[in-house]
Formats: structure tokens, sequence, C-alpha cells
């Protein structure tokens, strides 16, 4: 046991430093909930810091430990949300290129195409010519579908 109060759940490694022997499904939990932070919030400007402070940890042992549960870097990993969802946006939207970058929270639109080209192996422009034009996915606006999907008899009486 490590001496002092604060420190009497911990246990003293081979090195000589203090490690809590359960830190290992409590830090699971906390990477997934800087993991889970990334993947609702990609499109805002978060960093390595935000997901650390989301864990709880520091930046240096979020890093290293996110690297060994997911096998990427938090950077690496949040970038690649922005890819998939910005590749999405290709296929399915006539917005710009430059407005799909600014969307999922890049701030560049010239490293956006050069990291999207190199992930895609096509620049945004070619991969959106790929597919079929975003016209063909077009959807009901939800009014319509409410109008038509009432039921036609009045099935409801009101009291009188």
């Amino acid at each position: 046991m490590v001496q002092g109060s604060r420190w009497k759940h911990c246990v003293r490694s081979p090195r000589g430093i203090a490690t809590r022997s359960h830190l290992g499904s409590r830090t699971a939990r906390y990477l997934l909930r800087a993991k889970d932070l990334a993947d609702a919030r990609y499109f805002e400007p978060l960093g390595v810091d935000d997901l650390a402070r989301a864990a709880g940890l520091s930046r240096a042992h979020f890093s290293r430990e996110f690297r060994r549960a997911f096998g990427e870097s938090p950077h690496a990993y949040l970038l690649t949300r922005r890819l998939e969802r910005a590749a999405a946006l290709l296929r399915t939207t006539d917005r710009s290129v430059t407005e799909i970058c600014f969307s999922v929270g890049l701030q560049s639109v010239g490293s956006f195409t050069t990291t999207f080209t190199r992930t895609y192996g096509l620049s945004p422009s070619t991969y959106r010519a790929t597919y079929p034009p975003a016209s063909h996915y077009a959807l009901i606006p939800a009014c319509v579908l409410r109008v038509y999907g009432r039921p036609q008899r009045r099935t409801f009486r009101e009291d009188r």
C-alpha cells in the first residue's frame, strides 16, 4: 500500500509508481464517455483536450489509454468520424464541398480535401460524382406525410 490517506486503495507497481488496482474498468468507462462525445458532437470544434476533460484524465494519459483501447489516437478517431459524415453528406446532398467541410467541424477546405483524398482515394467532388444526384434521394416533407397519414374517417366523437 502507498502511504497516505488519499491513496489507500492503490498498490505500488514493479517500477515503484503508485497505480490504482481497479483502473481498467473505470478508465474504460471514462474512455467510452469521451468516445460518445466525439460521436455525438463531431461537428463542434472539439480537441483532444476536450475529450480528455470529458474522460476526467490528463491529456497524455487519455491519449495513451484511448490508443490502447481503440487502436487509434483520439485525434484520428475524431477526424475519421468527421470524414465519414462528410462522405455521407457528399452522397446524399447538393451542398457545396466548402459548406460540408465547415458543417462537419473542419476549419480548412484545403486540409479537408487533402485528408479526404488520402482516406477515400478520390477528391470530394469526384467522390460525389460517383453517386446518383441528391435529387434522387428527395424526401417527402413531414407536413405532407402527416396530412396523408391521418385517418380518412373520423372515429372520435366529441361530447356535446
